[in-house]
């Protein structure tokens, strides 16, 4: 099998010929490209230059198209700062109210520079990897996380208390942003879409609150995916696991679990429902742990899901770019002789 076949087997769950492996690497991937953050996500090419030298490099299966966590939000409006040495962040929101929802424009994602730029590059990726490497694409911010940026987290969170119906107006704005981004992204060719919702999770907000104001939207975008006939990914950041049987919900084929969330826990809810995507710890393994430390958090991951072709082997976020070469080959042999 090649990567995309593996990767297409566990989506489907079928047996893979060994375990699949999708990295959340672009940060690593551009660094090791020697591209700083401004260079790489000003060019799509150098985008496109830094995955492929990356998979050639590990020989991994799947590509997580990503840049960074405000694109989408910056096409909305979001002041984003633009860092040369890392990822572009929003620092404040748009909307002063809840009420200048109503002087806004309706969404026009693909108008946004950065935008093309994301889907020019995995354009590229897609024509060079043909069906050799499983490409997916990812869309940014899920409704609710898109939300909190134009409000801001402080002012989006106080909302959701002082004025839960008025929310639904923002929500409905950023649900049609997201399905945009969605549509487009489907156009250049991506095996697979998904997007991150990660204030989502119940480490900010209640079980509850997610069931009103997260579910439904991400139900719309999985469908959004759906209409163009391809699998979508979910992923939230933190302990997810009192929402994990919610998450199942949304109709994504691959939920990606942060590495806070107990595996087995996940194992139990998810077990020949749907396929998961994680969750090494990026930084306390991955990053600062030896080769040693790396292959033994593997194997025991590995061991949880042995008995179950849905599983793709990832850190449970994005892999930070100082991350020592010689922990990703660590990683990445001991899946292979699994």
């Amino acid at each position: 099998m090649n990567g995309h076949q593996r990767i297409q087997s566990a989506l489907q769950g079928k047996p893979p010929d060994t375990v699949p492996i999708m990295l959340h690497s672009f940060m690593l991937a551009a660094r090791e490209a020697g591209y700083s953050m401004g260079q790489f996500r000003a060019d799509p090419s150098a985008m496109a230059e830094s995955f492929i030298k990356s998979v050639e490099t590990y020989c991994y299966d799947g590509i997580l198209f990503d840049v960074d966590t405000a694109t989408l939000a910056g096409a909305v409006g979001v002041p984003i700062e633009l860092m040369e040495d890392d990822p572009a962040t929003s620092y404040q929101g748009c909307l002063s109210s809840l009420n200048d929802i109503r002087n806004l424009p309706p969404p026009d994602v693909g108008a946004n520079a950065r935008v093309q730029i994301w889907l020019e590059a995995v354009t590229k990726l897609k024509a060079y990897f043909k069906d050799e490497i499983y490409i997916r694409g990812n869309c940014d911010q899920a409704p609710f996380s898109l939300a909190s940026m134009m409000r801001s987290p402080q002012e989006w969170f106080m909302d959701l208390i002082r004025e839960p119906t008025a929310v639904l107006d923002l929500l409905e704005y950023c649900t049609q942003a997201s399905c945009q981004f969605i549509d487009l992204m489907a156009e250049t060719g991506a095996d697979m879409l998904s997007n991150g919702d990660s204030p989502a999770g119940p480490e900010l907000i209640s079980p509850e609150m997610y069931q009103l104001f997260a579910l439904p939207y991400e139900q719309r975008v999985v469908e959004a995916a759906h209409k163009h006939g391809l699998p979508y990914a979910l992923h939230i950041c933190g302990n997810t696991e009192s929402i994990l049987d919610m998450m199942l919900q949304t109709g994504a084929e691959a939920l990606e679990i942060d590495y806070k969330t107990d595996p087995h826990a996940a194992k139990r809810i998810f077990d020949g429902k749907v396929t998961f995507i994680g969750n090494l710890d990026p930084v306390g393994v991955l990053q600062l742990g030896s080769p040693e430390i790396v292959r033994q958090t593997t194997r025991e991951l590995l061991a949880v899901f042995s008995d179950t072709p849905q599983f793709i082997l990832n850190a449970g976020c994005a892999i930070p770019a100082t991350t020592p070469s010689e922990n990703i080959h660590a990683m990445i042999q001991t899946a292979r002789q699994s």
